[in-house]
């Protein structure tokens, strides 16, 4: 029997914010409603206006809401890569049962142990990965219940932020009359599926090219290694268009998305476009040989700065390459740039689902995936509060009635331990 779970995401971007609402069914995603609107508040990724934000996040999810005449109850929340570090940490127990079979409950003792790690006041604790469990000096086990032993350890990661930056997200969240069922950090969920088994084993650079920073992360042996964010995005380049053009920001961001170029040698010098100038009637002609060299310009900036980055974090070698995604990734040349610059391999990565096959969706999907990923893991179905009552009967997508039942269903809280530590942030509020 199909089990269908419904998860809603949401993307909180200096740009734009998304909220996806997806069905996972036997592990493939179904996207059935989706908002994407402009941001207001959050420069360089960080919040600086909680009024403006809070407004924002409540028209995506209206946006979400009304293409499924539902209402929005829950959200599996992405939190950007700012200030963000990962420690490795380590739990040991003694298994518990008479039968020395490792359970569920074994399982749960060993994840909570890693926690005991000394965080400092001004952190707080976002995600905690396992890398591998190890049973009486067997190593490289994935998941170790059902197995027999005396002692459990487990090897992982555990991942803080700035308090500050947690809790002014989770502070507009609140606000704006959500609940939140996951946190995970962006570049975590969403380069996690971006990159295939093998990119993610060799070595592979993850860089998600957004509207106000670029997040950088670096998996390794399967697992995440490193983060960092450059304060350099795609509004960078409007506002580059729009000095240089002496046109308004609304119009250079239409010319970057239509005319763009990010490789001068491969941009037409043939045809020519107008471009109305700030005060004046007056509009002047321009080729995409000139847009992209000040488009260039900017990019090559900040792949020079990629490559500081890489330098900084000791990478000597990236056999799997880099993967760029991102609304900016959609712009014609981009890749070829990238290798001029960054002198590897590059591959350009968009979601390949209906009605969200942009770059700029990778994160809210990832989000979607990667909680479902781990509901598998800690067998923590059973529910689904994500939806709550019928928004506007008449325009309700038609559903089977079971699962109109599951929509209405409380979820019951698990003791898992991202659950714990999302009540854990919660108290916050109270």
């Amino acid at each position: 029997m199909n089990q269908t779970e419904l998860y809603v995401s949401l993307d909180i971007g200096s740009s734009s914010i998304k909220v996806l609402i997806g069905e996972m069914t036997n592990g493939s995603l179904n996207v059935i409603g989706v908002g994407n609107v402009k941001s207001n508040g959050i420069r360089k990724g960080a919040i600086v206006d909680i009024d403006a934000t809070v407004q924002s996040i409540k028209k995506a999810i209206d946006q979400a809401e009304r293409m499924i005449g539902m209402s929005i109850n829950e959200v599996v929340l992405g939190i950007p890569a700012n200030q963000a570090m990962l420690h490795h940490v380590k739990g040991v127990v003694a298994v518990n049962s008479e039968n020395r079979e490792i359970t569920d409950d074994d399982l749960d003792r060993v994840i909570d142990s890693a926690q005991v790690m000394s965080i400092p006041p001004e952190r707080e604790l976002v995600n905690l990965v396992p890398k591998q469990f190890v049973v009486d000096h067997l190593d490289e086990i994935k998941d170790p219940r059902g197995m027999i032993g005396i002692r459990l350890e487990m090897d992982g990661t555990m991942m803080t932020t700035s308090k500050t930056i947690l809790h002014n997200v989770l502070r507009c969240v609140e606000r704006a009359g959500l609940q939140i069922r996951e946190i995970y950090l962006q570049p975590l969920a969403s380069g996690y599926f971006a990159l295939s088994e093998d990119e993610k084993n060799h070595g592979t650079a993850f860089i998600d090219i957004g509207g106000g920073s670029t997040t950088i992360a670096v998996f390794q042996d399967g697992h995440l290694t490193h983060t960092s964010v450059l304060p350099v995005g795609g509004d960078h380049l409007t506002k580059d268009l729009s000095i240089v053009l002496k046109t308004p920001t609304e119009q250079a961001e239409k010319i970057k998305h239509q005319y763009g170029h990010a490789f001068y040698d491969d941009a037409s010098d043939d045809e020519l476009f107008e471009v109305p100038v700030i005060g004046a009637e007056m509009k002047e002609q321009y080729s995409q040989r000139y847009i992209s060299e000040i488009i260039g310009v900017r990019l090559e900036e900040l792949f020079e700065l990629v490559l500081e980055e890489f330098y900084r974090m000791g990478l000597q070698d990236l056999p799997g390459g880099v993967v760029i995604t991102g609304g900016v990734a959609k712009l014609e040349g981009l890749s070829q740039l990238a290798r001029h610059i960054l002198q590897t391999r590059v591959r350009l990565y968009t979601p390949e689902y209906i009605g969200v096959r942009e770059p700029g969706y990778a994160t809210a999907v990832g989000l979607i995936r990667y909680a479902h990923m781990e509901d598998q893991f800690f067998n923590r179905f059973g529910g689904n509060s994500a939806l709550g009552q019928s928004k506007k009967p008449e325009q309700q997508s038609p559903a089977p009635k079971k699962q109109k039942q599951q929509m209405q269903t409380k979820e019951e809280d698990k003791e898992s331990v991202m659950g714990k530590a999302r009540k854990f942030l919660d108290k916050f509020f109270e």
